[in-house]
């Protein structure tokens, strides 16, 4: 199993939209190496949810349902969409100023390429983020 992080600005689509919906379609990716990211993720990988520009906290697990397809948001064949299902919320949003406190997660991609709205998340860097979110 991998692990991934993914962005949304909560006034677009917030966790509690996509509690409510119970399913959707990861979409609107323009960036290659983050289409990369979405076209290798498999189905059973576990999928942070983080709010952008306002919050600036992982708040919730999500979980691949559907492996990547083509964007139905555009013709242009080098986009590519995964499905998503909400799995948990965070007890505790992990804030990105907490993450960047915590001397083990530095490396994170969420810390190193902060403009990426798809990330690889080690297993370890995961393990950490439950146990801040108050998961073990």
């Amino acid at each position: 199993m991998n692990y991934w992080l993914v962005k949304s600005e909560p006034f677009k689509y917030s966790w509690e939209q996509f509690v409510k919906e119970k399913k959707t379609f990861w979409d609107g990716v323009r960036n290659y190496a983050a289409r990369n990211n979405l076209r290798a993720m498999a189905k059973g990988d576990q999928v942070f949810f983080y709010h952008s520009n306002e919050g600036l906290a992982i708040v919730g697990i999500a979980e691949v349902v559907k492996e990547a397809y083509q964007d139905p948001t555009t013709e242009d064949t080098n986009w590519v969409v995964v499905e998503l299902k909400p799995v948990k919320a965070l007890p505790v949003p992990v804030t990105l100023s907490s993450i960047k406190q915590e001397p083990s997660l530095a490396n994170m991609q969420l810390v190193k390429l902060s403009r990426l709205s798809v990330c690889s998340v080690t297993p370890v860097e995961f393990k950490i983020i439950l146990n801040m979110g108050g998961l073990k």
